[in-house]
């Protein structure tokens, strides 16, 4: 079972620290998107090409099973009527067809199905592959997402090179295999506008890969053939700062405004750039021409706010603040960011008044958990404690989530006992609540206790029947790690699961390793495959190899290992695997190590 489906404790606690406020760059550059959501239609299938030829009687019987089901709002069904007909009839538009469904259905391991069945039809079209770079980014496989957007430039379409590359570092994306595709890519590719897009995004990831001066010589011969190009300065306003070199990432920032007035980009690289020279007014006459241009847009105020706070300026950042909380529908980020701000001033009951006006939403859980450690780093643990006792009084809703945030700080400062406790004593209160229960599970589970997390996950399953993460997390551990008797239990209490969720990616990876546990690796191979097309992950790249090996798929396994060491920073299932397995152990001397061309 991969990880999106058993989410450890420490995972939850990342999800938990985690805030999501608007990044600085990223932000300015929303100011101008503002990129419409499609209507609903009452037929989603309406406006897709029809079907008009080559169709016998068995063919049109399930051609109009799959419109029926769809005019019925049974896209999944639709969907699996569309794919199953292009088997018989090889068409794009029956698999174009089978990709609206699944799309409108919210299917998304079925979305890629078709969408690789329609790209195989249509080998030349740019709407399958656009479709595939899209689902490939949704599931952080940036290098298969990279090669779909490779394939449009290659055949005329828009490349946006640039700016993937900066999603992909947004989302801390390895930069090294997609420095390996665009060079590969630069070494035929034209001279054109695309090839500067290219350029400029084969610097962004050499940068970020900290091949600095491979980045300043690609720009160096870039700048010399198209010194016209904002995204030019824009990258070497960002390189300058990351060398520290703040002068001349002003003046990158200042070329950048020459070529592209207005850009609130430069702007804010230039009001950056001034903060880090130390020339507080120079920046606050930058950031007050932009607000004056977007007059009345929080975002703004809250995106520069964060900027002048992370660059060590709090009052700038108060000002900004103070006029937004004052409004009736104050942004939930102003008593958040507020509150940071009176904190890194030494002030902390300021602070804990801010945190605690944060609303019920998506920054409220993130504000308690910072409050509470803002007062356990002030020595006051109890009074951390009683904060979050009382927050759970004031909201009911989030019950559970605050007292995974007082077991969380326990943990923190060692008294696991103490949280143990706690645990203990809220489900004594709440017998039934589920997530208590599911936190209880893993924590028996990272204690080995297997009786224990059995126990708490079967309560879960007797009370809800149908919550597949628990039925999955069970089945998982009795095939991972209980006894061979054990086996045909986990598999049923899997396959329930699928059932419930049949394109989750962590219950695929479960139904495959359970079938190899139970001695088929055969039968387990198609169920990994489409869980590691569906959701890379190490674990599941783990049980692939594995299985390939037992297949005597050596090239394979090991090809998938070589992968899976370059994708992922920490995979304790590969290296347990390699431990085991020494001979899996990829060749590297045989590895293609490729130069800047």
């Amino acid at each position: 079972m991969a990880s999106a489906t058993r989410p450890a404790f420490p995972a939850r606690r990342h999800r938990l620290a985690a805030l999501a406020l608007v990044p600085l760059i990223a932000g300015c550059q929303a100011l101008t998107a503002g990129d419409a959501a499609p209507e609903r239609m009452d037929d989603p299938l309406a406006g897709a090409p029809p079907i008009e030829r080559g169709l016998d009687a068995e063919g049109l019987a399930g051609l109009l099973g799959a419109e029926l089901a769809g005019q019925r709002g049974d896209y999944r069904r639709a969907a699996e009527g569309y794919l199953a007909a292009t088997q018989r009839y090889p068409s794009p538009t029956l698999a174009e067809r089978a990709a609206l469904a699944a799309s409108f259905g919210g299917e998304h391991e079925l979305l890629e199905r078709a969408a690789d069945r329609w790209q195989a039809l249509a080998p030349g079209a740019e709407a399958p592959s656009r479709l595939l770079a899209s689902l490939a980014m949704q599931r952080g496989d940036w290098p298969e997402a990279l090669r779909q957007r490779l394939a449009q430039v290659r055949r005329g379409g828009d490349s946006d090179l640039t700016a993937f590359a900066e999603s992909a570092l947004a989302e801390e994306a390895d930069p090294r295999p997609l420095l390996t595709l665009l060079r590969e890519h630069l070494a035929t590719a034209p001279k054109d506008a695309r090839r500067h897009d290219a350029e400029l995004a084969t610097a962004l990831l050499e940068v970020a890969a900290g091949e600095t001066a491979a980045a300043e010589r690609r720009l160096d011969r870039l700048g010399a053939r198209a010194p016209e190009l904002p995204a030019l300065w824009l990258t070497r306003a960002r390189l300058a700062q990351e060398d520290g070199d703040h002068a001349a990432a002003r003046d990158a920032a200042r070329r950048g405004l020459a070529v592209s007035p207005g850009d609130a980009r430069f702007i804010l690289l230039l009001a950056q750039s001034e903060l880090r020279l130390g020339n507080v007014a120079a920046a606050e006459a930058q950031t007050d021409g932009l607000l004056e241009e977007h007059a009345g847009n929080a975002q703004l105020h809250l995106a520069l706010a964060r900027l002048y706070l992370d660059e060590g300026h709090p009052e700038p950042a108060r000002r900004l603040l103070l006029p937004l909380v004052e409004e009736a529908e104050a942004p939930p980020e102003a008593f958040f960011v507020l509150g940071d701000i009176a904190r890194a001033e030494g002030e902390v009951d300021n602070a804990l008044l801010y945190y605690r006006q944060v609303p019920s939403g998506e920054a409220f859980l993130a504000a308690r958990l910072r409050a509470a450690r803002m007062l356990v780093e002030d020595d006051r643990l109890a009074d951390a404690r009683t904060f979050l006792r009382i927050e759970r009084q004031r909201h009911e809703a989030y019950y559970g989530d605050l007292v995974t945030l007082e077991v969380e700080l326990l943990d923190e400062e060692g008294r696991s006992a103490e949280a143990d406790a706690l645990l203990d004593r809220e489900l004594a209160r709440t017998p039934n609540d589920e997530s208590l229960l599911y936190l209880r599970a893993m924590r028996a589970w990272e204690d080995g206790d297997l009786d224990g997390m059995e126990r708490d996950l079967g309560r879960i399953i007797e009370h809800d029947p149908d919550n597949a993460m628990a039925l999955n997390a069970l089945g998982y551990t009795l095939a991972d790690q209980g006894p061979e008797e054990r086996l045909d239990d986990a598999r049923e209490l899997i396959e329930r699961a699928h059932e419930l969720d049949p394109d989750n990616p962590a219950i695929l990876d479960s139904l495959g390793w359970v079938r190899y546990r139970q001695g088929d690796p055969e039968a387990a191979l198609p169920w990994l495959e489409r869980a590691y097309a569906a959701m890379p992950d190490q674990e599941i790249a783990a049980h692939l190899a594995e299985v390939l090996w037992a297949l005597e798929r050596r090239d394979e396994a090991r090809a998938l290992i070589r992968e899976a060491r370059e994708r992922f920073d920490d995979r304790p299932l590969v290296d347990a695997l390699l431990e085991r397995i020494p001979e899996l152990t990829p060749d590297e001397s045989s590895a293609n190590h490729e130069t800047s061309p």
